[in-house]
């Protein structure tokens, strides 16, 4: 408990000093409180748009957004790094197609996908997945392509198939890769909404944020800001819970 506890207090102590500069910067008028407003305003500014229900609303709706993108992602670049890992044929044959849509920002394609699907849900659903596609699929290539050749001719040995192979050797040892892969995934899930969301979006965080901004509210853009950090550091954290109890189960599957 005592070790929890202190881990606890070491993981806050930035954001603590953080938020005690940030204080002292306005109490004491160090900055413009207009351009940077004081902690005690957007907290403020935080309540007034959870008891009008916007900030649910706008939580929920961007929530939904990179969930939906992020599954389809990792629905697609999974199955996709594991193939183009095992068969380096096919990983040469679309070497050159994956480099070039990897190095094209998925934003320079939203004004093609709003004139392809309108500015509803698909156009937004569209970006997220081309955003967060690449940082999983390379993660789990690597991870699939890189084994320890040791642990794969200790398999030859024992007559291992093709498939116990890849179940038992090569995705054991490409986990710790492919949890990397989805965490940056998921990172680059919000930055790419919140983008599309400022562009065309009538709801979301990032539509709040540009909100803010037109209407002079810089308590509002840090409210948002805020909030996207938080619900990153949360989904975070869960997939790091999940990693950890895949890997206590895998330890229990061991003979």
């Amino acid at each position: 408990m005592w070790q929890i506890f202190k881990s606890f207090c070491i993981k806050c102590t930035m954001p603590a000093c953080i938020l005690l500069l940030w204080h002292l910067g306005t109490a004491w008028h160090w900055w413009d409180t207009y351009i940077v407003p004081s902690p005690v305003k957007v907290w403020n500014s935080l309540k007034e748009l959870a008891s009008s229900g916007l900030l649910l609303h706008h939580v929920g709706t961007s929530v939904l957004r990179v969930a939906a993108g992020f599954s389809i992602a990792a629905a697609l670049a999974l199955p996709c790094g594991i193939l183009l890992g095992l068969c380096h044929r096919a990983h040469a044959f679309f070497y050159s197609l994956l480099e070039f849509f990897r190095n094209v920002p998925p934003l320079a394609l939203l004004p093609m996908l709003i004139l392809w699907f309108g500015i509803g849900e698909t156009s937004k659903l569209c970006i997220v997945v081309l955003a967060t596609f690449f940082p999983i699929f390379l993660n789990t290539l690597d991870g699939i392509s890189r084994p320890d050749t040791s642990l794969l001719e200790t398999g030859q040995v024992f007559g291992f198939s093709q498939f116990a192979v890849f179940w038992h050797i090569r995705l054991p040892m490409a986990i710790p890769c492919i949890f990397t892969g989805l965490r940056i995934g998921l990172g680059y899930s919000w930055r790419s909404l919140i983008g599309a969301e400022m562009i065309a979006a009538s709801a979301g965080l990032g539509y709040m944020i540009l909100d803010g901004e037109e209407m002079a509210r810089p308590d509002i853009i840090v409210a948002g800001i805020l909030t996207i950090g938080l619900l990153g550091v949360f989904a975070d954290f869960l997939l790091t819970a999940i990693k950890r109890r895949s890997t206590l189960l895998q330890g229990g599957n061991q003979p």
